[in-house]
């Protein structure tokens, strides 16, 4: 059998994804993930005291604690099973990536296993998050001294 054989066979057999159905769950699960999320802001704001500005660290600090919960309790995998895409919602995705190393290397040991693997899929997106934030803020003050910009 040569490649465009196998090719051919392959897309025959394979099953035809609902592209406007796939599309819907995506933007009905991240779009409850984030109204979820929105919920937390005011539960903040409302009986802590942040304003809309301060509020978004506890609310990132939440959303994540959130999804590694349901990581733990197998949850997430079946939000991910049927909103796709939409479950990947960054701060909620990154919860459930830290969580799935971790659920995953379990048995390997708490140091070389959970420890050591915890942050292999996730160590990635904080490193991009750290390198884009301390570029962004060079930039910035790059702007300020110039006169460009002000705080």
């Amino acid at each position: 059998m040569d490649k465009e054989q196998y090719s051919t066979i392959e897309q025959e057999i394979s099953p035809k994804p609902s592209l406007v159905k796939n599309l819907f769950k995506a933007f009905l699960t991240g779009g409850t993930i984030c109204l979820i999320g929105q919920f937390v802001t005011l539960f903040y704001i409302t009986f802590f005291d942040f304003t809309e500005r301060t509020a978004s660290n506890p609310t990132v600090a939440t959303m994540v604690f959130f999804s590694m919960l349901l990581t733990g309790f197998g949850l997430y995998k079946r939000i991910g099973q049927f909103g796709g895409a939409g479950a990947a919602v960054p701060i909620t995705g990154f919860g459930n990536a830290v969580i799935s190393s971790a659920i995953e290397h379990r048995t390997e040991g708490y140091v070389l296993g959970v420890g050591g693997n915890i942050f292999k899929l996730a160590g990635s997106v904080i490193l991009w998050g750290v390198f884009s934030a301390f570029a962004v803020a060079l930039i910035k003050t790059i702007l300020v001294k110039l006169g460009v910009v002000s705080w």
